[in-house]
């Protein structure tokens, strides 16, 4: 029998961007399979004169109510509404709030957009965004010492999305891929400051990635080399014997996700200090 999806509408309410709750919604929603959320995004909802069209517009398309309002009379006026038209509402970030409060034993500032105020720590994040970029695919070598991390890796190793979301926790990261017989930097050898790190994989996941990738016609690219498993696994040797020499760590991005190779990345950092 053909399993077929269906589909809700899911209202995000925030009085600021909403990033936090589209993530939210959009990791409850992919937890079940056979359904895909419509989604309503109201951002920036401050007052009451914001709100009305919004709660006319959720009686018009009854769904989920996720909400982020730090206001506490829009937030009771939210779920009174949505009690009233008997749609199920939740502020998101209230239980969390509420867990904060007990435990610090004082009351939140409730500030609008206080995650987004651009402190010392936002502009971290930029100057790392800023450097990764420049730092990409082995490009402009010779400030590798200013890095917190270098990645090294053959190709289809996932290098550069690991090195843009290291970077946008503050973490600067430049990668640099590893060839077969090809000497990496001396300026990386030199470095003294940033953690080096190596990212491998099978030759199995390595050449189906690559088979899947859409390549351009490049003048002298061997499309059989490039896939090929037996030369996939001399390259992979190659790199491990790299590492090896310098005693740099290595990761298995086989059954990792960008997301836990970067935080295999962060737990090494302490425990190479």
């Amino acid at each position: 029998m053909e399993n077929r999806t269906s589909f809700f509408h899911l209202h995000l309410i925030s009085d600021s961007t909403g990033e936090t709750l589209i993530s939210a919604g959009r990791a409850a929603s992919v937890q079940f399979h056979a359904t895909q959320p419509i989604e309503h995004v109201y951002p920036l909802i401050r007052n009451r004169k914001q709100l009305l069209p919004v709660l006319e517009a959720i009686d018009h398309s009854p769904g989920i109510v996720l909400y982020t309002i730090v206001d506490r009379e829009l937030a009771d006026f939210i779920a009174e509404r949505c009690r009233d038209m008997g749609v199920p509402c939740v502020n998101v970030l209230e239980p969390v709030m509420n867990v904060f409060q007990t435990y610090l034993g004082t009351a939140s500032r409730r500030r609008v957009g206080a995650q987004h105020v651009m402190n010392a720590d936002y502009f971290a994040r930029i100057e790392a965004l800023n450097y990764t970029m420049d730092h990409d695919d082995g490009q402009m070598p010779d400030d590798y010492d200013d890095a917190d991390v270098v990645i090294i890796g053959i190709s289809r190793t996932s290098k550069t999305p690991t090195s843009i979301y290291l970077a946008n926790r503050g973490i600067k990261t430049a990668n640099i891929p590893i060839v077969h017989g090809v000497p990496l930097p001396e300026s990386l050898a030199r470095a003294t400051k940033p953690l080096i790190v190596g990212l491998v994989a099978t030759t199995d996941r390595i050449s189906q990635v690559r088979e899947n990738r859409i390549l351009g016609v490049t003048p002298g690219f061997d499309r059989g080399d490039y896939t090929d498993r037996a030369a996939i696994s001399e390259e992979l040797k190659y790199a491990r014997s790299l590492c090896a020499r310098h005693n740099w760590p290595i990761i298995d991005v086989t059954r990792r996700s960008i997301e836990e190779t970067a935080a295999a990345i962060v737990a090494l950092r302490p425990k190479l200090r």
